[in-house]
């Protein structure tokens, strides 16, 4: 057990600075994924054909694409384009076009909740597009979007090991950097591992807690 620890305590900052960067990555993709994804959530519950295809073409374009892929084309292939764009950057653009299209489907089945009713009833009183669907679908869609939505970010949390293969300091970075080092990696693993829970199960709480209390009626 002292061994165990001790890799803790000897790399504390490593560790610190890691899981500090996964921490911002997920915070920066998350927002981003949410902003886009609703973009993307209302061109696909749009009533303009065009953007309904746009919408609907991302998201399988996307969906259907290794997450692995999408990094590397922002890490390696945007700068062939002269666009300057820092590791950190890439990684935080990838997790939020990639996550983006999730967050949309789940959009687009929340509102396929609210009946149809509802919307034409707002149309017929002279309401526009828009504020059909941020005054009266989006709120009732609300309860039955944000369980699914929240896997959906758990989900990219753990993603977020893979910008470690494209040279960004975070957690799934540690365990190269604990190698060269040459501490045990059994132990710097369960580390990792504890760390995880740590930021995961906070929101695996919380989604069950909103399942409970905004469970829709059958």
């Amino acid at each position: 057990m002292g061994e165990f620890f001790r890799v803790l305590t000897d790399n504390g900052q490593l560790f610190v600075d890691g899981f500090t960067n996964t921490v911002k990555l997920f915070l920066i993709a998350a927002v981003g994924s949410l902003v886009l994804g609703t973009l993307l959530g209302a061109m696909r519950v749009s009533p303009v054909p065009a953007l309904r295809a746009f919408g609907a073409t991302y998201v399988n374009l996307v969906r259907n694409t290794p997450l692995t892929l999408v990094f590397a084309f922002l890490v390696f292939a945007v700068p062939k384009l002269d666009v300057n764009i820092e590791y950190f950057s890439s990684a935080a653009v990838a997790l939020t076009v990639y996550t983006s299209a999730f967050v949309c489907e789940v959009i687009r089945s929340g509102v396929n909740t609210v009946a149809a009713g509802q919307a034409e009833a707002a149309r017929a009183l002279g309401m526009t597009f828009g504020q059909v669907l941020t005054l009266i679908v989006l709120p009732q869609a609300l309860r039955a979007m944000v369980p699914p939505m929240m896997s959906v970010f758990i989900a990219m949390l753990k993603n977020t090991t893979i910008a470690a293969g494209f040279s960004v300091l975070e957690a799934g970075a540690i365990p190269a950097y604990m190698a060269e080092r040459g501490e045990p990696q059994f132990a710097v693993l369960l580390w990792i591992t504890i760390g995880f829970l740590i930021l995961i199960l906070p929101l695996v709480a919380l989604q069950r807690f909103l399942e409970r209390k905004w469970r829709v009626a059958r």
